[in-house]
């Protein structure tokens, strides 16, 4: 496991690019007002999962063997970062 600060920070980073490529999506496309309503409700659900996750890195469940708990957090966070990427997809194409 990597320590805190490096998890934290790759959260950010990710975080950062996805945020980008929505903001990018809705600059460079023609996008009609349903894609604008689903770019900003996207835009505000990656601001939630990163301040959620560094929360979670911040301060993690007690009675939880450290190495279990940061698997399951980064795992967790691979699943909601893989269906942020689909939903860009969708909106995307």
């Amino acid at each position: 496991m990597a320590n805190k600060r490096s998890l934290k920070k790759n959260i950010n980073l990710i975080c950062a690019d996805l945020f980008a490529e929505c903001i990018a999506i809705s600059l460079y496309e023609n996008a009609s007002d349903k894609n604008e309503g689903n770019i900003e409700a996207l835009l505000y659900t990656i601001l939630k999962m990163q301040s959620d996750f560094i929360c979670r890195v911040s301060h993690p469940e007690p009675g939880m063997e450290q190495k279990k708990y940061y698997q399951d957090l980064i795992d967790k966070f691979k699943i909601q970062v893989g269906e942020i990427v689909d939903q860009i997809n969708n909106i995307h194409c």
